[in-house]
């Protein structure tokens, strides 16, 4: 794990060219900006998901990094969260067929959904995406993948650091410097070649480093920097998540000001590269990530899809956008290998580690660690937030609900706010079934009769 240290971190750059990447940090004076409450009818899948709140900030960035327009860019947002709704409500007519889906075109206008069946095209393309027959399904895809992940830990993977379900090519890709390196972990998974696509690199990822997101805070006695990801509430204990190799259980923090901070409650890395800090009095959660001294809203945890737009907040290189490119991805570091983290051609740089993704204003996760840099690109890697949700039960701060807010009466049902569902998951709610469209962290304002781009009445 590469840590940064302050006063060596000039030489550091220099004489290594390490890639450390930092998080955000929110103080009780931080600003607030405008919020919109959600429409009294509950939201669209354009204003739940990606374009709610979206600050004129991100849609710089997106222009900046992906070469769009203001129009374009929201045209994108808005096509990518219609796009997620729609993959989630087929990948439940499609059952066991289901093959992945994913978005291209500079607008991200073109959704393509792949299936085993050739009999379920006409749903496809009657439900307005395009159809594509795979000879795979991503079960058996994803199933074929956990089988490498469990045997990275007894099989040295330093020179097949990479690899990943890869739905638009219907395979698993491992990434390696040694082909022969790829085919030693193939052979330990038992893994059947033809599921597989080697793909020679020279990328040897490492972990990034250096209470509003994107913020520095410091660590190791003040000497080592990282990034707050989310701020988070835990009960009434207020705090951020944040990556798991930026500091253990009971190492405290300070912030960018160097003031006492907080303490880490749990963290784990590798495997996972999770952790959450609780912060003392003197600092207050707040629902935003930090863009160049401007707030950008945090309205909600939607996973976004294959193809979408993303944009990452350090305290190194600040904002920079880019593309998700494959889910359930998993990485070698020299620490060990993480999994379940997801690959963005989004850039970054030392001391942006722990740090914030965004789509739109979903939260998406904290950055891990990648390759390159932000002159010349490069490849970051993030830890999905939800899953540090539910794992340390954690609510994610939001302009849409305070801290241990509760939702309204629930007339009877499963459903639970702040709760953390995956697409597929069923519930219930005054009375009728629901399955869940595209994961999330349930919110007081989201039930499911509320918002259709989430849920699917059964």
């Amino acid at each position: 794990m590469l840590q940064r240290h302050t006063r060596a971190v000039c030489a550091a750059m220099a004489a290594t060219g390490a890639l450390l990447l930092t998080g955000l940090s929110g103080t009780a004076s931080a600003g607030t900006a405008a919020s919109s409450a959600p429409p009294p009818h509950g939201p669209t899948a354009a204003q739940t998901l990606r374009t709610a709140d979206t600050s004129a900030a991100v849609l710089h960035a997106m222009r900046r990094d992906l070469g769009l327009d203001r129009a374009q860019a929201e045209r994108r947002l808005a096509n990518e969260a219609e796009a997620g709704a729609t993959a989630g409500r087929l990948r439940g007519a499609l059952g066991a067929g289901y093959a992945g889906a994913w978005v291209r075109g500079a607008e991200s206008d073109t959704l393509t959904v792949a299936t085993t069946d050739a009999a379920d095209v006409p749903a496809i393309e009657a439900g307005g995406a395009r159809a594509v027959v795979v000879d795979r399904s991503l079960a058996a895809l994803d199933a074929a993948k956990a089988r490498l992940d469990r045997a990275a830990p007894h099989t040295s993977t330093l020179d097949a650091p990479v690899w990943y379900v890869d739905v638009p090519t219907n395979t698993v890709v491992v990434e390696a410097v040694r082909p022969a390196a790829a085919r030693h972990l193939l052979a330990a998974a038992g893994v059947d070649g033809d599921l597989v696509r080697l793909r020679k690199t020279a990328e040897r990822p490492r972990p990034v480093y250096d209470l509003r997101g994107g913020e520095a805070y410091y660590y190791i006695n003040g000497s080592s920097r990282c990034s707050i990801g989310f701020p988070i509430t835990h009960g009434t204990q207020q705090g951020f998540a944040t990556a798991g190799h930026c500091g253990r259980a009971g190492s405290s923090t300070t912030g960018s000001n160097q003031v006492a901070q907080g303490t880490f409650q749990a963290s784990v890395f590798p495997g996972n590269d999770m952790a959450w800090v609780a912060a003392n009095s003197n600092w207050t959660a707040t629902p935003y990530v930090n863009q160049g001294g401007q707030n950008v809203q945090v309205t909600g945890s939607t996973v976004a899809t294959v193809g979408s737009s993303v944009c990452r907040s350090g305290s190194t290189t600040g904002w920079h956008c880019g593309t998700v490119q494959q889910l359930n991805t998993s990485v070698t570091y020299q620490e060990g290998t993480v999994s379940g983290v997801t690959r963005t051609s989004v850039c970054a740089e030392p001391g942006d580690s722990g740090g914030s993704f965004l789509s739109g204003s979903q939260a998406q996760g904290v950055t891990s660690g990648g390759t390159g840099n932000c002159s010349t690109g490069g490849t970051t890697y993030f830890q999905p937030v939800n899953p540090i949700l539910s794992s340390y039960g954690l609510t994610l701060r939001t302009t849409t609900g305070g801290p241990g807010e509760p939702g309204p009466g629930n007339p009877g049902g499963t459903w639970s706010a702040g709760a953390v569902y995956q697409a597929g998951a069923t519930v219930t709610y005054s009375g009728a079934g629901y399955r869940c469209l595209q994961g999330h962290q349930a919110q007081p304002g989201w039930e499911p009769p509320n918002a259709p781009a989430l849920w699917q009445r059964l």
